[in-house]
């Protein structure tokens, strides 16, 4: 991609970079080595199961590979729903970032209400936290709700929560 719609979107965005959507990121065997040598942890051996956790320890408020030959295929390749609706002309760019900034004002919210942890994974301290149901207050499941019907409507990622209920 380089500086149309799409690639601005991508660029801007960087919720499946940050560990906002995703818990971790395929790899293919032959990207292990140079992934590793980028400091990527990559995880697992099975090819079904091997990648690297996200949030990307490479991501500074963007993607420092983005355009490089060290650009993961699973990250070059992935398109959420959002990105896909860009590319189709069916959402314009300013709605679409529009979008993101929804979802990256929800997320900053919610930040701020979940306990300590020691993952720095935010779908995975969301996650922890809605399932313990008697430590979570009503207003955070609420906000927590909203993004999660954010996240499934806009970027089509579902199942983050098994059951969930408001």
């Amino acid at each position: 991609m380089t500086d149309s719609p799409a690639s601005l979107l991508c660029t801007s965005c960087g919720l499946c970079c940050t560990g906002h959507l995703f818990l971790w990121a395929k790899l293919k065997s032959v990207e292990v080595q140079t992934v590793r040598g980028l400091g990527l942890n990559v995880l697992g051996v099975e090819p079904e199961n091997r990648g690297f956790g996200l949030p990307c320890p490479l991501w500074a408020g963007k993607c420092p590979i983005h355009t490089s030959s060290d650009y993961p295929h699973a990250c070059r390749t992935y398109k959420c729903k959002l990105l896909k609706q860009v590319i189709d002309e069916s959402t314009p760019l300013p709605e679409a970032l529009e979008v993101i900034e929804q979802a990256k004002v929800m997320i900053k919210e919610l930040k701020m209400l979940l306990p300590d942890s020691r993952s720095n994974n935010f779908r995975e301290r969301l996650v922890a936290h809605l399932e313990d149901s008697e430590n979570t207050d009503l207003e955070f499941r609420r906000k927590a709700g909203e993004l999660l019907i954010l996240y499934e409507k806009q970027f089509g990622v579902k199942g983050l929560i098994d059951g969930y209920e408001e």
